[in-house]
């Protein structure tokens, strides 16, 4: 089958493509190379992929790209591309969400409605749409109330799908990921940061005192929901992907010193700002529909990501 995916140089997006190439799907990726993270990474993110045959790859901005061109013949789309990170969501910063979460999405959604061999348009959200939630584990039925513009911006992102599947029949279904993990991390997230400072002897940030929790969730074990919802989500539908690895980041750090062989040093900082403080989900759903289900424990999705960092370091010389 043909597929698009768009913020293919990704840690999500391209560890997805490879996954679908596997399979032998031909696969067609986008990707603005925003300056979020360095376009170094991003490029070792693809390298191996742009050897591959079966995928094509466009550098370029949905926003001005051909999507009619881009969309043609292709069976399903995974619109993954969105500028992440909570805490740069504030203040001036926000136009960039704006336009690459919801001005981007819109485009896609309107390229989608003419795409006549279209079976399925997966688009990836956030759990940081249920912002602080009362109770816990959350259900796709708990009131979505983001406590980041970041959030808000997802949030738009799936109600601009679930209205051009209602209204224009654009087989959309939602998907909601609890925090990704694994090889290929993006270096801005918690686990990349504290297993690289360990590895140099440099002391940890943690915010508010370490005692949130996160539904840690593998990043194989993403890839494969995606591949499933592609194939028997609803359309018009919300799914939580979570993998079933809640723990706090003071737990999370204790892992990782075990890892490492030595105790972390720990720089103590207050509350972030949007910074949601529990998040768990409920799979229920996508279990029943689609077979989710995710099966690598935090230990050993941690010790993976450790590896990798640790060949990484090394191959640098640092």
């Amino acid at each position: 089958m043909n597929c698009l995916v768009t913020g293919a140089a990704g840690f999500i997006g391209s560890a997805l493509s490879e996954k679908l190439l596997a399979r032998g799907h031909r696969v067609t990726g986008i990707d603005n190379f925003s300056p979020y993270y360095s376009e170094t990474l991003k490029n070792a993110n693809i390298r191996l992929l742009k050897k591959n045959g079966k995928f094509t790859f466009y550098r370029g901005d949905i926003l001005r790209a051909e999507l009619q061109q881009l969309i043609k013949g292709a069976r399903y789309v995974f619109h993954l591309a969105a500028q992440a990170g909570v805490r740069n969501s504030w203040g001036e910063e926000f136009k960039i969400y704006t336009d690459n979460n919801i001005l981007a999405t819109q485009k896609l959604l309107e390229a989608a409605k003419e795409a006549g061999a279209l079976k399925k348009f997966i688009f990836a959200s956030s759990s940081s749409v249920y912002g602080d939630a009362d109770e816990l584990p959350v259900k796709e039925t708990t009131p979505a109330n983001p406590v980041s513009p970041y959030g808000v911006s997802k949030l738009a992102g799936e109600k601009l799908c679930l209205l051009y599947e209602k209204n224009y029949g654009v087989p959309a279904s939602v998907l909601r990921l609890f925090t990704v993990y694994g090889p290929g991390q993006r270096p801005d997230m918690a686990f990349n940061i504290f297993i690289k400072r360990m590895l140099k002897g440099d002391p940890l940030p943690v915010f508010a005192g370490g005692s949130q929790t996160r539904d840690f969730t593998y990043i194989d074990d993403i890839t494969e929901g995606m591949v499933l919802a592609a194939r028997k989500s609803i359309p018009g539908e919300v799914y939580n992907l979570g993998g079933g690895n809640r723990i706090s980041l003071n737990g999370a750090i204790k892992v990782i010193e075990e890892l490492a062989g030595k105790k972390a040093g720990v720089l103590r900082k207050g509350e972030a700002k949007g910074d949601v403080k529990h998040t768990w989900s409920d799979i229920s759903k996508a279990k029943k529909q689609f077979g989710y289900s995710p099966k690598t424990g935090i230990a050993e999705g941690l010790k993976k990501e450790f590896e990798w960092l640790k060949n990484l370091k090394n191959q640098q010389g640092v």
